[in-house]
């Protein structure tokens, strides 16, 4: 969230609305892929999304407690990045609050749907594969970077509904927040069936990514599997 306040704040004065998108995306692909690949990306999977960790929670990888508290913290977690920049920047800044775009209510949620649908869809292929699963930071990374360029007209690019709340509330903007509280969660559910109906719930080896180093997993995993896999 530090990041999306910045960059929306230090991009405004583009005039041109698609090299702001781009720029702004390349960003946060930028960010998603450091955050991933962290220290704290390492030890807890880099979820960020209570979405996402709903879905995993449905494919059996986490328990329910542990989901909880992911959830807590995500939420949290965003709020509190927000309120540092605003503590550091003033009550002027750009909050990057996410609203449907001209297109409408519908077609924001449509937008919101659609990708966070292939988010799940494209990381569940990738990081399950041990062919393609080193690249699962970069292509995470990519698809953020190009859902800003290209989806963020229709609904703001969330994905997620901490990064909504995080926004919406010091901003005291609340248009149409449903959307981003119903989409997401509802396409990573969706994408996350189609997975398992495809290729089976035995595929799914965890809720993590990087499993090599001496960080403890909490998740129910079987990446130990992934690499006996053809």
């Amino acid at each position: 969230m530090v990041a999306a306040c910045l960059s929306s704040m230090l991009l405004d004065a583009y005039p041109d609305g698609l090299a702001r998108r781009v720029s702004g995306g390349i960003a946060m692909g930028f960010t998603a892929v450091a955050l991933i690949s962290s220290p704290w990306g390492k030890r807890s999977g880099a979820h960020m999304n209570p979405a996402f960790t709903l879905t995993f929670l449905m494919l059996g990888k986490i328990a329910p407690w542990d989901a909880l508290f992911y959830a807590a913290a995500q939420f949290a977690g965003g709020l509190a990045g927000v309120l540092a920049v605003r503590l550091a920047v003033g009550r002027g800044m750009d909050y990057a609050v996410t609203v449907p775009g001209h297109a409408g209510v519908w077609a924001a949620f449509a937008g919101e749907f659609a990708i966070s649908f292939l988010l799940v869809i494209v990381v569940l292929e990738v990081s399950n594969s041990p062919r393609t699963t080193r690249y699962t930071p970069w292509v995470a990374g990519f698809l953020v970077a190009s859902f800003i360029g290209i989806e963020a007209p229709l609904s703001g690019m969330s994905m997620n509904p901490a990064r909504t709340l995080a926004s919406a509330l010091p901003a005291w903007r609340w248009t149409a927040v449903w959307i981003y509280f119903v989409a997401p969660p509802i396409a990573m559910l969706a994408a996350a069936r189609l997975y398992i109906r495809s290729r089976g719930a035995h595929r799914v080896f965890c809720a993590k990514f990087h499993h090599h180093n001496h960080k403890r997993c909490i998740f129910r995993c079987n990446y130990g599997a992934l690499h006996n896999e053809q």
